[in-house]
């Protein structure tokens, strides 16, 4: 898993409420478990028109935000399944953070584990986030959980151990590996 210590980036809102994974990989587009390839169909029934044709009016789709790689949204985003393909699909269309008032509890530890980062914020402050202008960048200080933007600094919390394992590139397994001496301790005395 890549580091994740200072991220710089625009921002593009999409700031409804209870999203669900449903809309951010459709289930049939489920087809796949190789983790890419799913960035087309990110957000699918709102990018696209019932022909196919892309919907202008949905936010991702408008040019001035077409390099944006922070997502500001509404609360309980991921809500519904399970699936880790939404964050294989925001993952792959190219999103590295996204910011909410909440998330459902398996979308948030699978945006984790696919090393990128989730950050609750108030209302407040995702407001003044989807306002900015789509050029402006917003720089996430991961080690000192500061949000910098046009001047200010906005703190976030997120536990120690997912801010350390962002900040050492440490997916599930580099955890375990940790103690391979242990490990293979008990291998020996067991097997």
């Amino acid at each position: 898993m890549k580091k994740f210590t200072t991220y710089t980036g625009t921002t593009v809102p999409i700031m409804n409420d209870n999203i669900d994974t449903d809309i951010i990989i459709p289930k049939n587009y489920l087809k796949s478990v190789s983790k890419t390839g799913f960035g087309d169909y990110a957000f699918d029934p709102w990018r696209y028109n019932e022909d196919r044709t892309i919907n202008t009016d949905f936010s991702i789709n408008k040019d001035q935000y077409k390099n944006a790689t922070i997502l500001i949204t509404g609360d309980n985003f991921g809500c519904g399944s399970s699936r880790e393909h939404a964050a294989w699909a925001l993952q792959d269309y190219g999103f590295h953070v996204i910011i909410a008032g909440g998330y459902s509890d398996i979308f948030y530890n699978n945006w984790l584990n696919n090393g990128h980062l989730p950050i609750i914020l108030s209302e407040e402050y995702r407001k003044e986030l989807s306002s900015l202008s789509p050029e402006i960048e917003v720089t996430i200080d991961l080690e000192n959980q500061i949000i910098k933007y046009n001047g200010k600094s906005v703190p976030f919390k997120i536990s120690d151990m997912w801010k350390e394992r962002l900040i050492n590139g440490q997916d599930s397994i580099d955890v375990t590996l940790k103690n391979i001496d242990k490990i293979e301790e008990y291998e020996k005395k067991f097997f």
